[in-house]
């Protein structure tokens, strides 16, 4: 077997998760991902835990939206309804052979079934809040997110593996993630319970504060790969003005060259050079969707590339991203919204951060 492979089974169960004896630990994937599974399996049951595996199989939304009468739209997995409501560990692998096979479904259908799945959602989430879950989604190498970054295959295995420090590269992963928590917090334990932030550069002149809120720290416990801190800004607090560097990409639609005003948390003014119409559109979807739900920062230097897929790309060392919409209960934020759209500015060159007056970050790297 690839050792990257039994690098990356490791890191899942003994740095995301912390299987234990005893633990029900559900395993949700499609069958592409079948090695990454054989890997998992016998670890889980090394660690003492009881592994259920819940395979998708190939092209299985698109057979569902194909064939499904409303009332299957709406019917949620009972499997799946047991594991994410009832088990001790949830390990998530997306691992999609064609990221467009549903691109053609109504909104309407595609709108049902999420209404339908978001039970689970919400019950991963609030018993991931009180601790009764320890849950992780991460990522599978396949040719079609090797085609959405423009990549080749063996490169983009070569990416995936090096960012989640799965790679040969790296002597010990678990040891690696866990040294990124500690440095990330002793980032945190320095501006949290500041409270004016400044950013300024080439692509920023932007103010806001996060007096009260509270600094996460994402080190592997739930995404893999990770590398970021983020938090929920005070709501009416943002002024000044982003571009945003990177394409903003939501529900498929890809928005380049993104720029937002803001006054007093508000987004005032919003242009795009490609598909505005729809920027404009999401920005009027409530009352919350022109206000900051998230404030992040970057830290991952392995991602080093934009690849269409926000679970790479918001880690990316050297950049900060906010998220226009729903904010996170943990951190404070207040703000609620149907929409939670990650948004990705660069900061390498010519760029600060400043907290209470006091430079802690400069061209892409923390100086505290």
């Amino acid at each position: 077997m690839d050792i990257r492979l039994l690098n990356f089974a490791k890191i899942l169960i003994d740095h995301s998760t912390h299987v234990g004896p005893g633990d029900r630990v559900a395993i949700t994937t499609t069958t592409t991902a079948e090695p990454l599974v054989q890997a998992l399996y016998p670890l889980v049951l090394d660690r003492g835990g009881h592994p259920h595996v819940l395979f998708d199989i190939d092209g299985q939304d698109e057979l569902l939206f194909s064939h499904a009468e409303e009332d299957q739209l709406d019917f949620v997995p009972l499997f799946h309804k047991m594991a994410f409501e009832e088990f001790d560990v949830l390990i998530k692998i997306r691992a999609e052979t064609n990221t467009r096979g549903v691109s053609s479904v109504e909104p309407q259908r595609q709108a049902r079934r999420q209404k339908a799945l978001f039970s689970l959602i919400q019950a991963q989430l609030e018993r991931g809040a009180d601790k009764t879950l320890r849950w992780v989604s991460t990522l599978y190498p396949t040719n079609a997110y090797a085609m959405e970054s423009g990549m080749g295959f063996n490169e983009y295995q070569d990416f995936v593996f090096r960012a989640m420090h799965a790679d040969q590269g790296t002597p010990d992963p678990v040891a690696h993630w866990q040294g990124v928590e500690k440095e990330q917090q002793r980032i945190i334990d320095r501006i949290q319970g500041g409270d004016r932030v400044e950013l300024k550069g080439p692509n920023v002149d932007l103010s806001l504060s996060i007096k009260d809120r509270i600094f996460k720290n994402a080190c592997g416990e739930h995404n893999m790969p990770d590398g970021e801190i983020y938090t929920g800004p005070v709501e009416d607090s943002a002024n000044g003005w982003v571009r945003y560097t990177y394409p903003a990409m939501y529900h498929g639609r890809i928005v380049e060259g993104i720029e937002l005003k803001f006054e007093e948390g508000k987004v005032v003014q919003a242009s795009a050079k490609e598909n505005e119409d729809y920027l404009l559109k999401m920005l009027d979807t409530d009352s919350g969707s022109r206000y900051i739900g998230e404030f992040a920062i970057g830290t991952n230097f392995e991602i080093d590339r934009f690849t269409k897929s926000i679970l790479f790309d918001e880690k990316i060392g050297g950049t900060f991203h906010m998220a226009l919409g729903a904010g996170y209960p943990e951190t404070g934020s207040l703000n609620k919204s149907d929409i939670h759209w990650d948004m990705i500015c660069d900061l390498r060159e010519d760029s600060q951060i400043k907290v209470d007056g006091e430079v802690v970050y400069e061209n892409g790297e923390f100086v505290i």
